[in-house]
């Protein structure tokens, strides 16, 4: 059984309109999880550790006011199109786009003001909560009224996270949920004794400025091979690695399969990834400087966190080998994924 309760977390500023933002809080006997109606932001996440205790291991803040301000995407659903698109540019059916660059020369998790940013309708659900928002033609720049479900379900120790979305012109569409876990429990120092394995035989090279090269290379006999688990610090150390911030290449088919696995053995918690998703971006955390004070005002330092973001490959749009990031009229986006915890 999961229970749901909602509640008002905090009141938007005056100057974005002043709503109320709510939590819903999902609870079952081994994961509770709470999820804000701003940018469907998980906020906390709870599960156990092998002695039965509860941490919470995902970065965040106490208050709204910490999610209102500039952060790096803590907990939130970003899009139209998660990571980055080269230049802001791309062109659908012979008409260019352009995009705001919010991340040097290129755009990053839907530009200015993207899901992250922005109330979601919710409605509760016995399990769960869905939230909907109509993104405008021309919203950020992208084209189409685009229509956006984002569903959480819990059940037991399973997290499922259902994307969903229509389109009333063909628009490029990746989405993803950018939250940041420490299993020993966020406001640790660093990840560098957890172990991490991707099922993925192939990543993204990038340039200096974080876009793929369009060469898809093999993990074999490099840093990226993470078939078998890795522990992250003498990995990163061994390879000479300031860290990742890459997309792995995961086997295409829409089914169900495990992508990802990340456990701290000190404390036994372990989580798994399940996608039907193309590419999942591991992500360790590389620009936190320990100037965001987060949770019990701790500051987050430098690898103190890892991402597993299930996505479409990075700048997909401009790379006609990469897999479609195109949603036509009359098509559904449908992905889900499902994050699994468990004490090993």
């Amino acid at each position: 059984m999961t229970e749901v309760k909602r509640e008002v977390f905090g009141q938007m500023p005056q100057e974005e309109g002043g709503e109320a933002v709510e939590k819903f809080v999902l609870k079952s006997d081994s994961v509770k999880v709470e999820i804000l109606s701003l940018g469907c932001i998980i906020a906390a996440l709870e599960t156990k550790g092998r002695d039965g205790k509860f941490s919470d291991v995902v970065l965040g803040f106490d208050t709204l006011e910490g999610y209102t301000r500039k952060h790096p995407f803590f907990g939130a659903v970003v899009g139209r199109v998660a990571n980055r698109i080269a230049k802001g540019r791309f062109s659908v059916d012979g008409k260019e786009y352009q995009l705001f660059l919010n991340n040097g020369p290129n755009s990053l998790h839907g530009g200015a003001k993207g899901f992250d940013k922005v109330l979601w309708s919710p409605q509760v659900l016995p399990n769960g909560v869905c939230f909907f928002r109509l993104s405008p033609d021309g919203e950020e720049g992208y084209p189409g009224d685009l229509k956006v479900w984002v569903t959480y379900t819990l059940s037991g120790r399973e997290l499922a996270i259902n994307y969903r979305a229509q389109t009333s012109k063909t628009t490029p569409i990746s989405l993803t949920n950018h939250a940041y876990f420490n299993l020993a429990g966020q406001g640790s120092r660093d990840i560098y004794d957890h172990e991490v394995s991707i099922e993925a035989d192939s990543y993204l090279p990038v340039d200096d400025t974080q876009i793929p090269t369009g060469e898809v290379a093999a993990v074999q006999g490099t840093g990226f091979d993470l078939r078998q688990p890795v522990e992250l610090g003498k990995h990163l150390q061994k390879f000479h690695l300031d860290g990742f911030d890459h997309n792995f290449c995961l086997q295409q088919t829409q089914a169900r399969r495990l992508v990802a696995r990340a456990r701290h053995p000190p404390t036994g918690r372990a989580m798994e990834v399940h996608t039907t998703q193309p590419g999942i971006q591991f992500y360790t955390g590389n620009n936190l400087d320990g100037s965001l004070k987060g949770k019990g005002t701790v500051a987050y330092h430098k690898h103190s966190a890892f991402c597993l973001e299930t996505q479409n490959w990075p700048d997909a749009i401009n790379k006609p080998h990469f897999p479609s990031a195109l949603l036509r009229p009359g098509e559904e986006y449908n992905h889900t994924t499902w994050l699994v915890f468990n004490t090993a």
